[in-house]
């Protein structure tokens, strides 16, 4: 056998296996942007139906707004002892919204991971703004009708949000003035967040501030305590002006 043609072959044959596993490599990374995507397209229908229902409980209410408070009579109907996993759907069936809705897979988002233990699986992802007739706050006055939107399609109602109790109770929170976190987001599609606004559409926001998207790693993924509450340093305000300018509410106390 001929060693030149013989180290032409090895050396043939590495650039193969090279070529080979580089090609699978980048198949396997566009098959999971692939999956990712479906799953943000996903997130994003469930929204734009949850959305749709809200709206059309204020039209059948003559305007007026479902509760935006997951809690006893609210658009979900969640007590506080809502830990196992039939407490958390019998929550969402009997909530104001889910005749309008018709299916718990709805209201969860397929790119949230699932825990094994029950009691730390949220079988729900979204919230209702606090201030679109959610519990009341000592921030802002909250809105009751849907007429009192000064501009609808600049403000989001539905927003996603991890709880590391993963009970989901009340609305999703903020301080207007002067502007500071309290709950977190679901940044389930790579630091990004769907949001459902009061006009119904929907969008894909990209978060920006790198200590806003830590705080909420820890709340989504929480190997460590989590703390509520967080004030951006003062170079970092790009996310949080964006939430205030589209939090609903009639007024500032």
């Amino acid at each position: 056998m001929n060693r030149r043609a013989g180290c032409v072959q090895k050396k043939d044959l590495a650039v193969l296996v090279l070529c080979t596993t580089f090609l699978l490599s980048a198949l396997g990374a566009v098959g999971e942007g692939g999956r990712n995507r479906a799953r943000e397209f996903a997130c994003r229908s469930n929204v734009k139906q949850l959305s749709g229902a809200w709206l059309k409980y204020a039209e059948d209410h003559g305007g007026e707004l479902v509760g935006g408070n997951a809690s006893p009579g609210g658009w979900v109907n969640q007590p506080a002892y809502a830990y196992t996993t039939e407490q958390k759907l019998d929550a969402i069936r009997t909530g104001l919204l889910f005749s309008y809705v018709g299916d718990v897979r709805v209201y969860r988002c397929p790119a949230q991971e699932k825990q094994e233990d029950s009691r730390q699986f949220g079988l729900r992802s979204y919230s209702i703004a606090g201030g679109a007739n959610g519990e009341i706050w000592s921030a802002y006055v909250r809105i009751t009708k849907h007429s009192e939107l000064d501009n609808p399609a600049a403000r989001y109602v539905f927003v996603e949000e991890p709880d590391p109790r993963q009970a989901l109770r009340g609305s999703w929170q903020m301080y207007l003035n002067p502007k500071s976190w309290v709950d977190p987001v679901g940044m389930w599609h790579d630091t990004k967040s769907t949001l459902g606004f009061a006009d119904g559409h929907v969008e894909t926001h990209a978060w920006h501030d790198r200590s806003f998207i830590e705080w909420n790693l820890k709340a989504m993924y929480p190997s460590v305590t989590f703390f509520y509450g967080m004030t951006p340093p003062a170079d970092e305000q790009n996310d949080i002006d964006y939430m205030a300018r589209g939090y609903p509410y009639k007024a500032l106390r």
